[in-house]
């Protein structure tokens, strides 16, 4: 087994930078895309072999450290009793719409070893014969919850921040069940083989840093402590403020905003950091992307803790040679000194 990630988790020092991508079994693949053209994203999610299939895929372009799941985020919705649309261009859509999250009483209680059953077979398929550690995942409460929000993206999730600070007592309601299930579902995902789980609070970022830690960080929090509680190895995207990072994680994943040494800085050199390429680099050609991913190593220092990402998933425009040379450049990599 390549360990590499698993060791930079627990900040122990290692041969080289271990480097994986968000979103690396994904659009970017000419496999996948064909694959798409046959089968609707939520048929693959479902048929295990197939999720299987598509998790390995990245490794037919470049030699990576990790497999991440090929699963979406607001796969937990039907489990309780949410259906869902996936839109293009939108994402998911619950069908009916949420009246701006007041209906929390139609969230249903699950079992995740039941009614999830065949993301935890994907994992087994592929915890049986991969040669890297299987990263499985979950969204933080706030961020699956923005799913629910009436409103777009675009919007800074005006809805959904107007929701937990004006209806306190109902957003702590749904924040605590999402929190609960959220983490029986990753210690199910770590039960079925996965090495490690990332927990994605992709758009807490649009809250001020005191809202953040009074409104959302006990609920992320309570979910990466039972994770911890486990022993499950972990890593937490979402924004490099110290209010973040207190919720938990053994590595702090952020995004290409803030430069990857002034990150750490902020976060806390007492914790691992993943990232963080900005994944327009790849967008941009072989040069500009090597370029950028030496910058982002020096600013690492060859100190232990860093795995190296993109600061968000890849872009379907990538060019797979493109990320392969990024692979080799991180691979290649030799510290100063």
């Amino acid at each position: 087994m390549n360990d590499l990630l698993l060791r930079a988790l627990s900040r122990e020092p290692v041969e080289r930078t271990p480097v994986w991508f968000m979103r690396q079994a994904g659009r970017c693949l000419p496999a996948y895309r064909e694959l798409r053209r046959e089968r609707g994203f939520l048929e693959l999610v479902r048929d295990p072999e197939a999720a299987a299939r598509v998790t390995r895929l990245p490794l037919d372009y470049f030699e990576v450290d990790a497999l991440v799941l090929f699963m979406d985020l607001s796969t937990p919705f039907e489990a309780a009793g949410i259906e869902v649309e996936l839109r293009p261009g939108v994402g998911p859509v619950p069908l009916p719409p949420w009246g701006g999250l007041a209906d929390v009483d139609r969230l249903r209680p699950f079992e995740p070893r039941e009614r999830l059953g065949f993301v935890l077979e994907a994992i087994r398929l592929l915890a049986a014969d991969a040669a890297q550690p299987v990263i499985g995942f979950v969204g933080a409460p706030f961020t699956l919850c923005s799913y629910l929000a009436r409103g777009t993206r675009d919007s800074r999730l005006a809805q959904l921040r107007a929701f937990l600070l004006g209806s306190p007592g109902l957003w702590d309601r749904m924040a605590a069940f999402w929190a609960e299930h959220l983490a029986e579902f990753a210690i199910a995902q770590h039960e079925a083989g996965a090495g490690a789980i990332q927990v994605f609070d992709s758009w807490c970022g649009v809250l001020d840093p005191e809202t953040y830690r009074s409104r959302v960080l006990p609920y992320s929090g309570r979910l990466l402590e039972r994770l911890a509680e486990r022993g499950i190895p972990t890593v937490h995207y979402g924004a490099a403020h110290p209010a973040f990072a207190e919720a938990g994680g053994d590595a702090i994943s952020v995004d290409w905003r803030t430069p990857l040494d002034e990150a750490w800085d902020r976060i806390g050199r007492d914790r691992a950091i993943q990232g963080n390429l900005d994944p327009a680099y790849m967008l941009a050609g072989e040069e500009a992307a090597r370029a950028g991913t030496r910058d982002v190593l020096r600013r690492a220092g060859g100190r232990p803790g860093h795995i190296f990402n993109v600061g968000h998933g890849l872009h379907p425009d990538s060019d797979p040679a493109v990320i392969s040379a990024v692979v080799d450049e991180v691979r290649r990599w030799k510290p100063e000194g």
